[in-house]
């Protein structure tokens, strides 16, 4: 018989037990434990979105690591919890069972399928969730590189379950690599890093109109680094810079990207700007407009505050956004005068000066 798809035709819910407690739990964590069951002395947790699997492991009496490749995520989980960081291949060899909310890149799925079949235990049993909607094919093959078997389980309130077990241990292909003839870097990224290695449109009118005004040189944040191509050109243009994301991932990316250009970034993993940062000359960003599958915009408006108290007065924030978003009067609110420095069809980018 055919595996089952994450595309297959609708199917019934399965009615499950409940645990007591189980109403603490949303759709995607309830339908990984139901499948998971005994969850074994070793579990890992991949990308808890509010800290319930890791709560959920702790009480079923298990010793539990967590990767969360979002700061704030991690910053949710319970005491008790080990963090580990999959981007710098840790010790998982003890694991036996992954709980793993997946995410909305299949790279991301693909990325991190390969560090579970390299490190966790040989009988290792992976149970990835998410909702229905957010899954898609590729999904499968991405696991199928990695283990196996892969399977998806039947629907639940909307919600899904592949399960990969028997890990085939392939070389490990992430980070990748490109090279950038446009600005002459080499620019690696993990799967989970916005736009990977290439340069999106918004970047590449932030970059142009960054070049054209040659702000002298000083003290110089990417905020949000994601691949670490931004930090890399102010690099290259002689400023002294930092990069900060709330993304392991991204944070990973930018210090590979940075190395294999020669540049001496230092990449910082943190929510916004750090709060021992001050005194900058520049902050360039690429806000997010999304977290996880969701569009938010809070993110992007605290980064834009964070801007405002961390640039000197008459320091400079570069912003890039979709002109559809309305991130003007907030720089002007949070930073002090703005002007529109270039924009095109879909993207506007901003100079405010710190009043």
């Amino acid at each position: 018989m055919a595996e089952p798809s994450v595309v297959a035709a609708e199917l019934d819910s399965a009615e499950t037990q409940r645990d007591p407690g189980a109403s603490d739990l949303d759709p995607v964590s309830r339908i990984i434990l139901d499948e998971a069951g005994d969850l074994g002395d070793v579990v890992l947790v991949v990308d808890d979105a509010d800290g319930a699997l890791a709560a959920a492991a702790l009480e079923h009496g298990a010793r539990v690591l967590a990767a969360c490749d979002d700061i704030r995520d991690e910053e949710l989980l319970p005491t008790g919890v080990t963090p580990v960081d999959l981007t710098a291949e840790p010790d998982l060899s003890e694991v036996t069972t992954v709980l793993w909310r997946l995410p909305k890149a299949v790279a991301a799925v693909e990325d991190v399928a390969e560090v579970l079949a390299l490190r966790c235990a040989p009988d290792v049993r992976v149970y990835g969730g998410a909702r229905d909607k957010h899954l898609v094919p590729a999904m499968n093959d991405a696991l199928r590189a990695s283990f196996g078997e892969v399977s998806a389980s039947r629907g639940q309130q909307k919600s899904r379950v592949l399960r990969a077990s028997a890990p085939t241990s392939p070389a490990r292909t992430w980070p990748h690599l490109a090279t950038n003839t446009e600005l002459g870097l080499d620019v690696l990224a993990h799967g989970n890093v916005f736009g990977g290695t290439t340069l999106d449109r918004g970047t590449r009118l932030l970059l142009r109109a960054l070049h054209h005004e040659q702000p002298v040189s000083g003290r110089a944040l990417d905020l949000g680094c994601g691949s670490g191509i931004v930090a890399a050109v102010l690099a290259g243009l002689g400023w002294d810079v930092l990069a900060c994301d709330a993304s392991a991932a991204a944070v990973a990316s930018t210090t590979l990207t940075a190395e294999a250009n020669g540049f001496g970034i230092v990449a910082r993993r943190a929510d916004g700007i750090p709060l021992d940062v001050a005194g900058l000359d520049l902050v360039a960003c690429n806000p997010p407009f999304h977290r996880g599958a969701a569009k938010d915009s809070s993110a992007a408006f605290a980064m834009v505050a964070d801007a405002g108290r961390a640039l000197r007065q008459g320091g400079e924030l570069w912003l890039v956004f979709n002109s559809h978003l309305p991130y003007l009067p907030v720089a002007r609110d949070q930073v002090g005068p703005t002007r529109v420095v270039v924009r095109d069809q879909s993207y506007v980018v901003t100079c405010s000066t710190r009043r």
